[in-house]
């Protein structure tokens, strides 16, 4: 993958929908080149779809925040089935080291993430957990409105 299709996939992560040609001037290529770039790129699995993204998905709430979790024992299996009914959770992460889960958090407030940590940490087999907020996010492959 060579600058010219990092660029491009870079253009599609933040519109997919843009047309051949606004990719081709942009790139500063012919059409051609992008449609076989297109079409080489899907074809070795680089670009495996196109989605659409939901305002509410590309717009970070206003209180974020990281939550290491240690889990007693056994109960990790449990411990993620409870957790992903969350709505307030993006991502559950295992990891190795003194925590065993990274959980990704997202509320509408302080108050709402305290409420949302309050219940995540009677979760049946949470015995420790520790939160850090994002305060900012400098770079992203998310899309951005």
């Amino acid at each position: 993958m060579d600058a010219v299709d990092q660029r491009l996939i870079s253009i599609l992560r933040h519109d997919g929908r843009r047309s051949i040609s606004d990719l081709a001037h942009e790139l500063g290529v012919s059409r051609g080149t992008v449609r076989a770039r297109l079409a080489k790129l899907e074809a070795d699995g680089a670009i495996i779809g196109y989605t659409v993204v939901l305002r509410a998905d590309a717009v970070a709430p206003p209180v974020r925040g990281l939550t290491m979790v240690e889990v007693e024992g056994r109960m990790l299996d449990r411990v993620i089935d409870d957790l992903v009914g969350f709505p307030e959770i993006g991502a559950i992460h295992t990891t190795n080291g003194r925590w065993d889960l990274v959980v990704e958090l997202a509320a509408q407030s302080l108050a709402d993430l305290d409420a949302v940590l309050r219940r995540l940490r009677l979760v049946q087999g949470v015995t420790a957990s520790e939160t850090t907020l994002l305060l900012a996010t400098p770079r992203s492959a998310r899309a951005r409105l």
